[in-house]
């Protein structure tokens, strides 16, 4: 580690944050100018808007602040809504030559930006590559949300992925790991499952999770739900095994149930009840067509791996010096 202060960027995906984007940049500002009076960073770190295909004014209020403020203010504009991931990933990869660490957070900073200092000195005291922001509690969820959300970690895990149990996309990155981020090229994209992967030495940092300030979430259900299942048919084959093993099962029972009619007949029992066969026959197949479901999951994410499209396209560029197209 040099003498040199580091170059942090901030960055920050936004999908019609209209609402939430002034005060963002408001407490963001704040925030990079108080670490660097106190000399944790260069006087040259700055925050970068990622504009994921917004309909309201995110771009033209992400615009504004670059003209006041070129050198603290930045953004990427992508051509179209890509999801949040892959707006994330551009942001990432497209600052990574122009900082010495990342900071990814969310528009709404539930996240808390406090720990950035904590952050930062892990990363330059104790060598962590990557520090996670982790949840100490989540007193600010729906027990819905709450139940759900550490139900599909504890799925996560038990499916053998290897993720930072309540951690979302709040982290740190240092530049030898986003480099190594350059490497993972796959289109069905999950961090939170990627990021481990990478190695390297990390660190965690514990906080409490913060009530919205305005707007509303851009993660209803439906796309928790879509979340979720991306996760996990990205990192675990585990699930096919387990129709695998629930066929076998099913037809060992099969078999049981054969010699068992037999017996039925040659002691001159009768099986009767169309309602037993019947249900039988539903929930049979209702299991098959579930399980070729999940295997065309899979075939499907092949499919889209296959044709290697590209995951993001820079619309423009508003960085430092001003726009480059």
């Amino acid at each position: 580690m040099t003498d040199e202060l580091l170059k942090l960027a901030v960055v920050v995906p936004c999908y019609n944050e209209e609402e939430v984007l002034p005060e963002t940049a408001k407490r963001l500002k704040k925030k990079i100018n108080r670490l660097v009076s106190e000399k944790l960073i260069s006087e040259k770190s700055g925050i970068v808007f990622v504009d994921d295909g917004s309909k309201d004014k995110t771009w033209e209020l992400i615009s504004a602040y670059h003209e006041e403020n070129p050198v603290l203010f930045g953004g990427i504009k992508l051509s179209k809504n890509r999801g949040h991931q892959n707006a994330l990933l551009c942001g990432l990869l497209t600052i990574k030559d122009h900082c010495d660490v990342t900071i990814s957070i969310d528009a709404d900073l539930q996240d808390d930006i406090e720990i950035f200092d904590n952050m930062i000195k892990k990363h330059i005291n104790e060598g962590c590559e990557i520090v996670y922001g982790v949840r100490s509690e989540r007193k600010t969820d729906t027990a819905f949300k709450r139940i759900t959300a550490q139900g599909f970690y504890s799925i996560m895990r038990l499916l053998g992925v290897d993720i930072v149990y309540n951690h979302a996309d709040f982290r740190l990155m240092g530049k030898m790991s986003l480099n190594a981020l350059c490497e993972y090229r796959e289109v069905n994209l999950f961090l939170r499952g990627i990021i481990p992967l990478l190695g390297f030495k990390t660190g965690v940092e514990y906080y409490a999770r913060l009530e919205r300030f305005a707007g509303t979430s851009k993660y209803p259900l439906k796309k928790m739900l879509a979340f979720s299942f991306q996760g996990i048919t990205s990192f675990s084959t585990r699930p096919i095994r387990f129709i695998t093993n629930l066929g076998g099962m099913i037809f060992s029972i099969s078999i049981i149930m054969i010699i068992y009619f037999f017996v039925r007949h040659f002691t001159g029992h009768t099986v009767t009840g169309w309602s037993s066969t019947i249900v039988s026959l539903w929930a049979i197949g209702g299991l098959i067509l579930f399980s070729i479901g999940v295997v065309g999951e899979y075939i499907g994410k092949i499919y889209l791996e296959a044709k290697q499209r590209p995951r993001y396209q820079i619309e423009q560029f508003l960085y430092n010096t001003g726009n480059i197209e």
